[in-house]
């Protein structure tokens, strides 16, 4: 029953922390993300690989546990088609946890992933990386450029790059590695509070000290200013926090 009401109130710093969105991969018709069964993003094989979820943590797709994964990396970065030329820095790694993930609780899975270049960023990601691919996942270099209906199965179409081979590849599951995108509330935002933004849609930010704004008092951390995983996002959030106290403390 509480009606809706405007409050005045006054500060001395503001920090914005709008968060992110995920590409849509229904843009990407080519993948048939909503019209073919057995193809999901990231985002729901998380859920799905998660305790909590609705299987309690088990690999169980339409009551069945899949066995072929195929795991398709860039989707929707590094893509002028999608007019994101930029790396989402964060697909790379959890495309990796989550063919570990799958190395662990599924016997006998066939595990393959699909990259540009992979970019494992930060301390050991690179040796996670290597440890999954030991671990019997095969990665080939090149993006499909089709999944299509077969029989009881999914079949991805990929060039081999380093091999130069044209490859059809059957999967009981295609997991889409979709990118990061502003949240689309961000342009709005930035409007109200005069805040530059850069090519993207991004908060833009000084390479100096990463959370100032071209608005004097205003902050930004997280993803508002670009792509970061949950370390440097807890970084970038103290780091704000910080330009805030100091610019408090000097007026």
């Amino acid at each position: 029953d509480e009606e809706e009401e405007t409050i005045e109130s006054y500060y001395d710093a503001i920090v914005l922390a709008p968060g992110f969105d995920l590409y849509d991969a229904t843009e990407k018709k080519e993948y048939g993300y909503g019209s073919l069964e057995g193809v999901m993003t990231g985002i729901e094989f998380e859920r799905i690989c998660s305790v909590t979820g609705p299987t309690g943590g088990e690999i169980v797709i339409s009551g069945k546990t899949p066995k072929r994964f195929y795991f398709i990396q860039c989707v929707g970065s590094r893509d002028r088609q999608t007019g994101a030329r930029f790396c989402s820095r964060v697909c790379c790694m959890y495309t990796a946890k989550h063919a570990t993930i799958v190395r662990d609780r599924v016997k006998d899975a066939e595990i393959y992933v699909s990259y540009i270049d992979v970019r494992a960023y930060g301390k050991n990601y690179e040796e996670f990386y290597k440890n999954t691919q030991a671990g019997g996942t095969y990665y080939i270099r090149g993006i499909p450029g089709e999944i299509t209906k077969g029989d009881n199965c999914l079949v991805v179409r990929v060039e081999d790059m380093l091999s130069g081979e044209l490859r059809e590849i059957e999967a009981d599951l295609v997991v889409l590695a979709t990118g990061v995108r502003p949240r689309k509330d961000t342009a709005e935002l930035c409007d109200l509070l005069r805040v530059d933004r850069d090519e993207y849609g991004f908060i833009r930010t000084d390479p100096i000290a990463p959370s100032r704004t071209s608005a004097e008092g205003v902050f930004a951390c997280g993803m508002a200013s670009g792509p970061k995983d949950v370390p440097d996002t807890v970084a970038s959030g103290g780091e704000a926090a910080s330009r805030c106290l100091e610019y408090i403390g000097g007026q």
